[in-house]
């Protein structure tokens, strides 16, 4: 396989901090030689584990890059044992373009993993993390959120796995975490996915979804930012205690956790993030907008269960994720 053409200006065992870029040749219409510069830090103290922390895997989800960009200015290497690598926005062309989707490929980097060397410039980023800093970490923390189409109550998460100590040091740290909810994940399509390129490397992945709509809540960054410190302070990486907070424990048992839409519309959500649900009671209601006088389909609920997470903008389309479901654990 040939060697990724991307290049850190950082040196992953010095100690220290240091403040650079994975730097990925990209030559365009304005810049022949031109690259995709994207920020990294490294802080290290020594040996000990190493901590893998992402976010804008999807450009349009923000409570990541503002919790990351913020701990890679403060986090002193004193407090630290082993090594932190924070890479605040991982599609940072996505990120700065403010989509799901690199504007240069359309990739999305979760469904691009295990990348290729020879591909597109998603491609080339997803095969460096796959083959360059994945195999450096211990922990991977992965931030999402709902981006502009969904909207989510604020949740940690780990997936259940074949792996069962693997699966419980997942668990421990989305405990750590202290996020208002934590969810035991079931993936509709891990194909191509950065949490499955970890986890089959052994490593503990832990992801979350906080709020959504294509911004950030000042209550959801102070999630993100508090949580994060409680991770790395939960494996032993940063001196100090975990601010230890009540969290609900969520399950997704199945795929009847699920919505989507048969038509497309004008979307009327009927229960609010958070809310109980019963089995077959209508979630939402989706009004055709072509003409007056017809009714609007009825989206009923597969399972009982509270909202976990729903559609954002007020149109949908076929085919869109209107809701999630979720079953609070005793």
């Amino acid at each position: 396989m040939r060697p990724s053409p991307v290049s850190p200006t950082v040196d992953f065992d010095r100690d220290g901090v240091q403040h650079g870029f994975l730097r990925l040749p990209y030559s365009r219409d304005d810049s022949a030689w031109g690259s995709v510069m994207i920020p990294i830090c490294v802080v290290r103290n020594g040996k000990g584990p190493t901590a893998l922390l992402t976010g804008a895997n999807h450009g349009d989800e923000y409570e990541g890059p503002l919790a990351l960009y913020e701990l890679a200015r403060t986090l002193d290497p004193k407090d630290v044992s082993g090594t932190v690598i924070i890479v605040p926005a991982m599609n940072y062309p996505a990120f700065r373009a403010g989509t799901r989707t690199s504007p240069i490929d359309k990739g999305n980097m979760n469904r691009a993993f295990p990348g290729r060397p020879d591909g597109t410039v998603t491609e080339k980023i997803a095969d460096y993390f796959q083959r360059e800093l994945l195999p450096r970490a211990d922990i991977v923390f992965d931030f999402h959120s709902g981006g502009r189409t969904l909207d989510f109550v604020p949740f940690c998460a780990a997936h259940i796995l074949p792996d069962k100590d693997q699966e419980k040091k997942a668990f421990a740290a989305v405990e750590a975490f202290s996020a208002p909810y934590s969810v035991r994940m079931l993936e509709i399509d891990s194909v191509g996915m950065y949490d499955t390129a970890a986890e089959e490397m052994g490593k503990v992945f832990v992801t979350t979804e906080l709020g959504g709509g294509g911004t950030s809540r000042a209550e959801t960054v102070r999630i993100a930012r508090r949580g994060i410190m409680n991770v790395l302070c939960h494996e032993g990486i940063v001196n100090g205690a975990v601010e230890q907070e009540r969290t609900r424990w969520l399950d997704m048992p199945s795929g009847d956790c699920f919505s989507f839409a048969e038509e497309d519309g004008m979307i009327e959500t009927m229960i609010d993030l958070g809310e109980s649900v019963e089995k077959g009671a209508v979630i939402a209601r989706i009004y055709p907008t072509g003409r007056t006088g017809q009714a609007p389909q009825e989206i009923r609920a597969k399972m009982s269960g509270l909202l976990a997470a729903r559609h954002f903008p007020g149109l949908v389309k076929a085919g869109d994720c209107v809701s999630v479901l979720a079953i609070e654990l005793a």
